[in-house]
């Protein structure tokens, strides 16, 4: 399984604050994702600060609770998927929502470690040229 970004990720029903203290903390917004299939009323933010550290927070209408995960961006969905469940990760989301999410750049699953721990693994898609 090939890594090529891992960094903490925050989801939050309401990002403003989170980005607020972020900024405060000398980041900067990069670009802005939208769910655009899979999920509903998602938006993700990158933040990046001057020394190249990067936190990613996404905005999620209907979760119950913020959390804290490590988001992994690999070059290989399935892969990354296969490795995890071997291993005894399983789908964050009930049984009637384990599709991949799918964005206009990326599709990622949250799968959660034996020990609970939840981890965002995502694939970005290239567009043809």
């Amino acid at each position: 399984m090939k890594i090529t970004t891992f960094d903490p990720m925050i989801a939050t029903t309401d990002a403003d604050p989170v980005i607020e203290v972020f900024r405060e903390l000398g980041f900067e917004r990069t670009h802005t994702v939208e769910a655009n299939d899979g999920l509903k009323d998602l938006e993700r933010f990158r933040m990046k600060n001057s020394g190249g550290y990067h936190v990613d927070i996404a905005q999620i209408a209907d979760l119950p609770r913020d959390i804290s995960l490590i988001r992994m961006n690999v070059s290989n969905l399935d892969e990354a998927f296969e490795f995890l469940t071997a291993r005894g990760s399983r789908m964050a989301r009930h049984e009637a929502a384990k599709d991949t999410v799918r964005t206009g750049s990326s599709k990622f699953n949250i799968m959660v470690s034996p020990s609970g721990f939840p981890i965002n693994i995502t694939q970005h898609i290239k567009k043809d040229s």
